[in-house]
């Protein structure tokens, strides 16, 4: 813990089940649904977002690369703002 007893971003990521693991970068979520619910949330801040209409069971390989190929065509920003030309 912090010697000051502060909590920020870095000692609350040290105390969830998925410290070891890295961040996703792409969530692909079935079934016609917009939201995460409550699904890595935390983890989830920068990760591409892909939704499907397609029920898990029948997410195949050809959903799976559709998905792939999309997440390819990402500009990913982290957080930062799409650079503007003037």
């Amino acid at each position: 813990s912090n010697p000051d007893g502060s909590i920020n971003e870095s000692e609350l990521s040290k105390h969830l089940c998925t410290r070891h693991l890295p961040d996703p970068d792409l969530i692909i979520r079935t079934g016609g649904e917009k939201r995460l619910s409550n699904f890595l949330l935390w983890n989830a801040a920068y990760a591409e977002l892909y939704f499907s209409e397609l029920l898990w069971p029948d997410f195949d390989d050809d959903a799976l690369e559709e998905a792939l190929l999309w997440y390819g065509t990402r500009n990913r920003r982290f957080g930062g703002r799409k650079e503007v030309e003037l």
